[in-house]
């Protein structure tokens, strides 16, 4: 398909914040790593923001994170990565969003949420995990009067402000896109950053009595340049 052809289909683009994808794959003998890098450096000369993970554990060996407003540029990065041999195994859509108990916020932390700057300088640890809220029936997250569930919210947001400085969490939403409500990207210096946030935050009601959670994949941020030297 040529590029006039493709442009002929029109951007998709959420009415606010931007999609992201969170792909996760391995390489096999019949991997290119030119074509991989070709393809990392193509998408960012589109406007994408690509965060490259080397993964640790069997799952992956290896994690883009990617961000745009038009989803035809992530599906299009998607797709040359997949040419470059790349097998994926998971993945994971979402939306930039803001919480509905996100009033009263700064205007600067609501762009942050909407519209992140990635990833993050002096923090190469990482960890994605999916959740959703629990709707069993004596913990059923959507039966309670939105005072309650906004107060729960305030408390474990009070929690994770603790971590500022130390994580940058970013929480997008996929209710609807992907199998479980948000997907949850942690950054962090230390890789015991990771377990400590995520361990203290469980304790609180919201996330104690209500939350689910989805697989875990954790890995250490770098270019793809140097990724692909270490996993070859």
């Amino acid at each position: 398909m040529s590029d006039l052809e493709r442009n002929a289909a029109g951007p998709v683009e959420p009415s606010i914040g931007i999609g992201v994808l969170h792909l996760f794959g391995k390489l096999g003998s019949t991997a290119e790593p030119e074509a991989i890098t070709a393809a990392v450096k193509d998408a960012e000369s589109q406007g994408v923001q690509v965060v490259t993970v080397a993964v640790l554990g069997h799952k992956a060996d290896i994690a883009f994170m990617a961000l745009h407003a038009d989803l035809w540029r992530l599906r299009d990065f998607q797709t040359k990565l997949c040419q470059g041999g790349l097998s994926a195994v998971d993945s994971y859509v979402s939306l930039t969003e803001l919480s509905e108990y996100a009033a009263g916020l700064p205007e600067e932390t609501k762009q942050a949420r909407l519209y992140p700057q990635l990833p993050p300088e002096g923090k190469p640890a990482w960890c994605f995990y999916p959740m959703s809220k629990r709707r069993n029936p004596d913990q059923n997250w959507y039966e309670l009067p939105f005072e309650r569930r906004r107060e729960l919210m305030y408390e474990h947001g009070a929690t994770g402000r603790t971590f500022a400085g130390r994580v940058l969490q970013l929480i997008t939403g996929s209710t609807g896109i992907d199998d479980y409500e948000w997907g949850v990207t942690l950054f962090c210096e230390h890789p015991d950053d990771l377990k400590e946030v995520v361990y203290t935050m469980r304790y609180d009601v919201a996330s104690a009595r209500y939350a689910e959670f989805g697989p875990f994949y954790v890995g250490m941020v770098a270019s793809i340049e140097a990724v692909l030297d270490r996993l070859a």
